[in-house]
């Protein structure tokens, strides 16, 4: 057998291979398990974001300009002890 048809014959087995794999191989989730996946993955994201915030407006990361009075909590803590 050719080169060219014996990889025109393996690439048709491994479409053939990888969609029965697909139909009757894989269990999918149901749209209910999948809603509550997306769920999850939201709120844990949301929360994440929101300890990253929390930690910049603590530690002064962010700041508009070097001569930006609002250094974070910390910068108005040393603020007022210095």
């Amino acid at each position: 057998m050719p080169k060219a048809n014996k990889n025109v014959a393996s690439l048709k087995t491994y479409f053939a291979e990888s969609y029965n794999e697909l139909m009757h191989k894989v269990s999918w989730p149901t749209w209910k398990e999948l809603q509550e996946s997306a769920i999850l993955v939201l709120v844990t994201a949301l929360l994440i974001a929101l300890v990253v915030f929390v930690m910049d407006l603590v530690f002064g990361v962010h700041n508009l300009d070097n001569n930006s009075f609002w250094k974070g909590v910390l910068g108005f803590i040393y603020k007022l002890i210095g």
